[in-house]
Parts: structure tokens; C-alpha cells; sequence
């Protein structure tokens, strides 16, 4: 047994810390024997009792260990989080990237990793659509229910006038398993390099890092442009298609069984309308739960935990 793999371990660390303390005393105990013949019935007796806590230690530490892989594996620490602009036009690709910093912040504080994968702008500046690697504890099991249309009314800066605009964006919010149930045939993928984006002038790329794979199948689309080599843009976005192939597997499957889900808060589909950030009566509400909460300067800079623990502690009660 590898003891210093459940002293590392938060969960078992106590735990491992009371073994080795029987280590100890089965030590002395042995040492006793030979010491002390006349103490040898006595000492037997005692490594057996030590034997049965070690025993029941073990199995308690590994039983800790397997539901903690279990529960990484239905909500991993790392997820891909897509914004994109739906209806409104350069409002709505504004409101698309207003949502993107608000979990970016959320993130940061949440001491999560927050990494851009890939963006496209719009004319005026805001995203016409974008993906981001979320990475950190609890990432998935926190972010899962974010997934869906959002929609903001407000009047714009750009707004001469007053009229209040009605825009939206859409969320998706894709698991990033360790293990995944998805084999994909080289054959069916097409590969495209192309150079990232720039500001111009020196910081344009002039090597084809930027990586395209076409999923030809089922037409998924992926790209990663954030990092400096083609190499680990390829590997970026081929863990990417993996993810949505996966969800795409997963979501087919709900739907054949959507009557005997437990949970009928999100179906994890981007085109189901969620929520409403109404910015003149300073509320947002979220149509799943009925709920609603003020502040939104707060929240839209980052503050999500009630939002996020209101839908959270409703799962758990359905």
C-alpha cells in the first residue's frame, strides 16, 4: 500500500496519519516479543487487534478514494466555456462578452485557471463568439447549470434615443472528462492550419499555429488559436472535439430517457431560454427556479455564488 498517496490526499490525510500510528505500535509490539518471550501470547493478541484497525483503516481510505474518482468523473475540474451572440446584432455580441468576463472574474475568484481557447469579433468590438478553458476545482459541478440562452435588456451606450434593447447570448458549458467513451477514426477528421490573430505589426504570428478540425460526421467545428505552438493547439483542439462529441453522445441519451430524469432544472441544451438580466429594474431572474436577485452591477462583476448555489440546492431537492 501506498501510504503516502492518502497522507497527500486532504480526504484521507487523518486517516493515514492514525495508520502509520498503528505502524508504530506494531513495531513496538514486535519488539516486545523478542525482548520478552513471557509477553508473547499477550503481544500476539495485540498485533491482531492492530491488524483489524489497519484492516478497517485501508478499506475506508480506499472506499474514500473511489468515490472521489467516481465524482471527478461526473464532474471534472475542467470544463470549455463557449459565449456566443444570438439575437440583437452588436448589442448582443457586446452582452456575449459582458457574460464571458463576468465568469472569467467569477473564476478568478474561485482560484480557478481562466484561458482563452478562441474568439471571433464583431465589427464593433464585443464576440460574435468565443470559448474559454475553465480549470479548478468543483469547475463542472458549479458551472453546469449556466448553460442555455441569456438575455439582457437595457439601453445601450450606443443608444441616442433611451429604447430600451432586447438582446441575447447563448452559454455552453462542456465537461472536459479524463475519461472519455468517444473513439474517433482519423479518417474522418479535416485538419486546417492557418496563423492566429493579431493586433498587427509584430505581435502578428507569421507561423501557422492556429488549428481547425472538422469533425466531418457530425459537422463539429473546433479551433484552438491560444497557444504558441501548433502542437499544443492540435492536442487543445482535439480535447475540445472530444468533449463536445462526448456531450453530444450524452445529450442524445437524455433525450431518450428525458421522462425519468431526476432533475428537470437545465437539459443542458443552449437554444432553452434561462435567464434574464433586466439592467433598469436592476434584476436578473432565472426563469428554471422562479427566482430572482438585485446588485447586477455585482454580479455581472463576478459575484455568481448565490445564483450558482440557488441552482445547486434546487437539484439536490428535486
Amino acid at each position: 500500500m501506498n501510504l503516502d498517496l492518502f497522507k497527500k490526499n486532504p480526504k484521507t490525510s487523518y486517516l493515514a496519519e492514525s495508520f502509520e500510528r498503528l505502524l508504530n505500535e506494531e513495531k513496538e509490539v514486535k519488539d516486545i516479543m523478542e525482548n520478552s518471550p513471557s509477553l508473547r501470547d499477550l503481544s500476539e493478541k495485540e498485533l491482531q487487534d492492530i491488524d483489524l484497525r489497519k484492516d478497517a483503516l485501508q478499506k475506508q481510505m480506499e472506499a474514500i478514494l473511489r468515490e472521489e474518482k467516481k465524482e471527478g468523473e461526473e464532474f471534472p475540474d475542467e470544463v470549455l466555456l463557449e459565449v456566443r451572440a444570438g439575437a440583437g446584432g452588436e448589442e448582443a455580441a457586446f452582452f456575449a462578452e459582458i457574460l464571458a468576463d463576468m465568469y472569467g472574474k467569477y473564476a478568478d475568484q474561485k482560484g480557478w485557471q481562466w484561458k482563452k481557447v478562441d474568439e471571433s469579433r464583431s465589427a464593433l468590438g464585443g464576440y460574435k463568439e468565443a470559448s474559454f478553458q475553465v480549470k479548478g476545482s468543483d469547475a463542472y459541478k458549479l458551472l453546469r447549470y449556466e448553460t442555455g440562452v441569456h438575455r439582457i435588456q437595457r439601453v445601450p451606450p450606443t443608444e441616442k434615443s433611451g429604447r430600451v434593447h432586447t438582446s441575447t447570448a447563448s452559454v455552453a458549458i462542456l465537461p472536459i472528462r479524463k475519461k472519455v467513451e468517444i473513439n474517433v477514426n482519423p479518417a474522418d477528421l479535416e485538419i486546417e492550419f492557418s496563423r492566429s490573430g493579431g493586433a498587427g505589426g509584430q505581435n502578428v504570428n507569421k507561423v501557422e499555429t492556429a488549428v481547425r478540425i472538422i469533425h466531418k460526421p457530425s459537422g463539429i467545428d473546433v479551433r484552438s488559436t491560444a497557444e504558441r505552438s501548433q502542437l499544443k493547439n492540435r492536442e487543445r483542439a482535439m480535447t475540445i472535439l472530444l468533449a463536445k462529441l462526448q456531450a453530444k453522445k450524452e445529450e442524445e441519451e437524455a433525450r431518450k430517457f428525458s421522462s425519468e430524469r431526476k432533475s428537470q432544472i437545465g437539459t443542458a441544451d443552449r437554444s432553452e431560454k434561462i435567464r434574464t438580466y433586466n439592467v433598469l429594474q436592476d434584476r436578473i431572474t432565472d426563469h428554471r427556479i422562479k427566482q430572482s436577485w438585485h446588485h447586477i452591477d455585482r454580479i455581472l462583476a463576478g459575484s455568481l455564488d448565490d445564483i450558482v448555489e440557488s441552482l445547486n440546492s434546487m437539484t439536490q431537492n428535486v
